[in-house]
C-alpha cells in the first residue's frame, strides 16, 4: 500500500515545491516508485519537471491536467499520469520511477466555477480515482497550496501523513499553527464522507526545516516549533509520533539552477556526482528521503479516528 503524503504549510514561500520535487526524486533514486500530484495552481512542480514546452502543450490543450477529472469530468486519473516524467533534451528518460500528475492554471476554477455533485465533493472524486492506481506506487506525494481549499482538500483527504516545510522564522510558526487549526475543521466537515476502510484522517507527522541559509542559527525557532508541536500532540491535533526531522535542507544556488534546467538537483552538476558522502544539498534530500522511508506510516483504527475528532 502506497504511503500518501501531503506537503503543506499555511505560510507561503517556505520552499515547499523545491522540497517535494527533490524529495520525490531522492526517493526514486533510492529505488522507490513515486507519484507526484501537483495541486498548486501556480503549477511550479509541473513546469519544473515537464519543462515549459511540454507543460505549454497541456495548458494550451485544456486537458491532460488534474482538473480534467473534474471538468469536463470524462478524464481518468490513470490516463493523466506522465510516466518517468524527467526527460533529457532528446526524450531519454533520466529518472525512471518518478511519475507526475500535472496541473495547469485552470485548476483555480475548482475553487469557484466548478459545480459538481454535492454528494461527491472533489476530494472524494479524486480519492476514488487515485485508488485505481495507488498500488503501482510506494509513495504518492501531494504538492498542496498554502490553504485548505478544494485543491488542497484533495491531497489532504487522500493522505495518510502530512509534512510541514518550515523556515526559521516567526511566520512559519504562525503558518503551522493555522494549518493545524484548519486541518481539524476540515476533518470534521469531511468526516461523513470518510469510510472505515479509508482509515484515520491525516495528521501532521513531521516538520522539515527547509532552505536554511549558511550561518543561520535555527535553535530558537526549532525550540518554539517543538513546543507548539508538543502542545498539538497533547491536544491530539498532531500525530503522537510527530517530530521535527533531523535532516535540514540547506539553501543552495544549485536548486535554482535545477529549476532552470528542468531537473531535480539529484541530476545536476558536481553535487549530484559527489555520492552519498558529499556535504551538499543533494545529500540533504537523500538523507531526508531515508528518514521518511524509516518513518513508520500511521495505522489507526476508525474507532480511534472518531475519538480524535471528538
Amino acid at each position: 500500500m502506497a504511503r500518501k503524503i501531503s506537503f503543506i504549510n499555511y505560510k507561503g514561500g517556505v520552499g515547499k515545491t523545491s522540497l517535494v520535487v527533490n524529495t520525490a526524486a531522492a526517493l526514486a533514486k533510492l529505488g522507490q516508485r513515486v507519484l507526484l500530484c501537483d495541486f498548486d495552481t501556480q503549477s511550479n512542480a509541473s513546469i519544473w519537471l515537464l519543462r515549459l514546452d511540454r507543460w505549454n502543450r497541456i495548458n494550451a490543450a485544456g486537458e491532460g491536467s488534474i482538473y480534467s477529472i473534474f471538468d469536463p469530468g470524462r478524464a481518468h486519473l490513470r490516463d493523466l499520469v506522465v510516466r518517468d516524467v524527467v526527460e533529457g533534451k532528446t526524450g531519454d528518460k533520466l529518472l525512471p520511477g518518478l511519475d507526475l500528475v500535472p496541473t495547469t492554471f485552470n485548476l483555480v476554477d475548482l475553487e469557484n466555477e466548478y459545480n459538481g455533485d454535492p454528494k461527491r465533493p472533489p476530494y472524494l472524486v479524486f480519492y476514488d480515482q487515485l485508488a485505481a492506481i495507488e498500488a503501482n506506487y510506494d509513495f504518492i506525494l501531494f504538492d498542496c497550496p498554502p490553504n485548505i481549499l478544494r485543491a488542497s482538500q484533495c491531497g489532504v483527504f487522500t493522505s495518510n501523513e502530512i509534512y510541514v516545510p518550515v523556515n526559521p522564522d516567526a511566520l512559519s510558526l504562525i503558518g503551522f499553527t493555522l494549518l493545524v487549526e484548519k486541518l481539524h475543521k476540515f476533518h470534521q466537515l469531511s468526516a461523513s464522507f470518510r469510510s472505515a476502510a479509508m482509515g484515520v484522517a491525516a495528521q501532521v507527522q513531521g516538520l522539515v526545516f527547509n532552505s536554511i541559509k549558511a550561518g543561520v542559527d535555527i535553535e530558537v525557532p526549532k525550540m518554539r516549533l517543538q513546543l507548539r508541536l508538543n502542545q498539538f500532540k497533547t491536544a491530539k491535533r498532531a500525530a503522537s509520533a510527530a517530530k521535527i526531522f533531523t535532516t535540514q535542507i540547506r539553501d543552495a544556488m544549485v536548486v535554482r539552477r535545477a529549476v532552470a534546467l528542468g531537473l531535480p538537483v539529484a541530476l545536476v552538476g558536481v553535487d549530484a556526482e559527489a555520492g552519498a558522502n558529499g556535504d551538499n544539498v543533494v545529500n540533504d534530500y537523500r538523507k531526508l528521503a531515508g528518514e521518511i522511508m524509516q518513518q513508520v506510516a500511521p495505522d489507526f483504527s476508525h474507532e480511534l479516528y472518531c475519538q480524535k475528532l471528538g
